[in-house]
């Protein structure tokens, strides 16, 4: 059985936004703008791109 996953891409800057957005970011695994990481698709994951989804593009 494969995984699901999910391509998150960091498309704004994490400057000026609340210190729990960052976090979250970092927790992401994402450090830099256009950076992209592919998460396994689960529930903690997608509630935490929820969180930022003003932040990063899912594809």
């Amino acid at each position: 059985m494969t995984r699901k996953t999910v391509t998150v891409t960091l498309v704004r800057s994490v400057a000026g936004t609340r210190s729990d957005h960052r976090a979250t970011v970092l927790g992401l695994g994402l450090k830099r703008l256009n950076q992209s990481r592919q998460l396994e698709d689960t529930p903690a994951v997608r509630g935490m791109i929820n969180k930022v989804a003003y932040l990063v593009k899912v594809g």
